[in-house]
């Protein structure tokens, strides 16, 4: 009989275990992006953008994309954990007592006993150290398999320092080396694109801190026509996953007093005819999130994020959104 309430107990703490790692997992932000790193960098998809004054850690590795790796690269950054939440202790002691929950039900209590918590606390502390290997051992193999020289800083010129730079988007002019990019896109034999500089002034970096608002004012208002227009269609459809999400959470997230407070150029250059700039900004908001149904307010935050976003220019047309990643 002993040994079956013993059972009976283990059994109950695995799968209190698994529901509260479950509820546990990372809490992506809520602001566009999820706070994760996704879209496309053209052949750099792969490579962590440059550090710069305002990411000095450079960015992360990309997460999603639909730019397939080239060969022999694996998918590296796809299986990258997300960007740890604000509720992650939260959701964790929820499901430890969910824990005791379970127990109380199979006739143990809270614990089932001494006996019970021994066995309860030696059970998490196995769980805890395998756990803990787990995240080392995946930590050492992705730094091992970030590209050469990711992280490191990117000579440039400020941007202060030429005639008719404003606001707080500095940086200089200038782009990557020319060359093949590591880790590109193009395999099956085929070459990577060779890369070119592309120029960057201030009328750009005006069209981004631009984007920046309008692309955070149209997803707080679920405009997806509008984000068609800022975004690539990539970018658009993580954009509408999340908004897909929020509905079916029966909520809205409202976005407003966007300010950018710093920012610079890390990485500018242009690949066949489509010119590529990721810019690190530090940025203000306000992060409201709604219940649809009554209007009441569910959480508000108000604070500062730092990301490095992405964008594409092609003849004739504007810049677009078509990646954020998240720094170091």
């Amino acid at each position: 009989m002993f040994t079956e309430i013993s059972r009976r107990r283990r059994v109950a703490a695995l799968l209190a275990l698994a529901a509260a790692l479950t509820v546990a997992a990372p809490v992506v932000e809520a602001r566009p992006g999820g706070g994760g790193s996704v879209g496309s960098r053209g052949s750099r998809t792969y490579t962590a953008p440059s550090a710069t004054p305002t990411a000095p850690g450079g960015g992360t590795t990309m997460q999603r994309s639909q730019t397939a790796p080239s060969p022999g690269m694996g998918s590296p950054g796809m299986q990258a954990p997300a960007a740890p939440g604000r509720r992650f202790g939260g959701g964790f002691f929820a499901g430890l007592l969910g824990a005791g929950l379970i127990g109380a039900l199979l006739g143990g209590g809270f614990f089932g006993g001494l006996g019970g918590l021994a066995s309860m606390i030696g059970l998490l502390f196995q769980v805890g150290l395998v756990v803990l290997v787990v995240m080392l051992a995946l930590r050492f193999f992705r730094r091992r398999n970030e590209p050469a020289g990711a992280g490191a800083p990117y000579a440039r010129s400020s941007l202060d320092d030429q005639p008719g730079a404003r606001g707080p988007m500095g940086g200089a002019p200038g782009g990557a080396p020319g060359g093949p990019a590591p880790g590109g896109m193009f395999g099956g034999g085929q070459r990577p694109p060779q890369t070119r500089p592309v120029q960057i002034g201030p009328a750009d970096y005006q069209a981004f801190e631009r984007l920046l608002g309008d692309i955070q004012d149209a997803y707080s208002r679920e405009d997806r026509v509008t984000l068609g227009n800022l975004s690539t269609p990539e970018m658009v459809s993580y954009f509408d996953e999340e908004l897909r999400g929020n509905a079916a959470r029966g909520v809205v997230n409202k976005i407003s007093d966007v300010k950018l407070l710093q920012g610079d150029l890390a990485e500018a250059w242009g690949e066949d005819r489509t010119d590529y700039a990721t810019v690190a900004m530090r940025y203000a908001l306000k992060d409201v999130m709604i219940e649809r149904s009554s209007g009441r307010v569910v959480s508000t935050d108000s604070s500062e994020a730092t990301e490095l976003w992405t964008f594409l220019r092609q003849p004739g047309r504007g810049w677009v959104l078509s990646a954020i990643q998240q720094t170091r």
